[in-house]
């Protein structure tokens, strides 16, 4: 048996099944596919977003200043970047970001919307 046999392909993160953004853009809420329920701020995902205009593709280093970003930021459009992503436009005019299902995940779940409860 060689190395290659023994190999296993790794499990995928869960996708989302659903999406709502609310509170007038100011909230993104998700239902993955294993039955968790997340909420996560715009801010947060504005301040948090992976694209190489705010992260050096290089050093990984956040290169975006999060107190740049303004309190009030929104989203203005969700689009699903293949089946893997959604490509989300915010109200600051920033477009360029693409958040995968493992990086949403992990920042709903890191940084919960708690101003208002996720809805069952």
């Amino acid at each position: 048996m060689s190395f290659w046999d023994r190999i296993q392909p790794s499990r995928p993160p869960p996708a989302a099944l659903q999406l709502e953004v609310g509170d007038q853009g100011r909230s993104l809420r998700l239902s993955w596919e294993d039955g968790v329920r997340t909420a996560v701020s715009a801010l947060t995902l504005r301040q948090q977003c992976p694209c190489a205009a705010c992260v050096d593709e290089w050093t990984h280093h956040r290169t975006l200043d999060a107190a740049a970003v303004p309190g009030d930021v929104a989203l203005v459009e969700v689009r699903p970047a293949g089946n893997y992503a959604l490509h989300l436009h915010f109200s600051d005019r920033h477009t360029t970001g693409i958040f995968n299902w493992k990086t949403l995940r992990d920042l709903s779940e890191r940084f919960p919307l708690t101003s208002a409860p996720v809805p069952r």
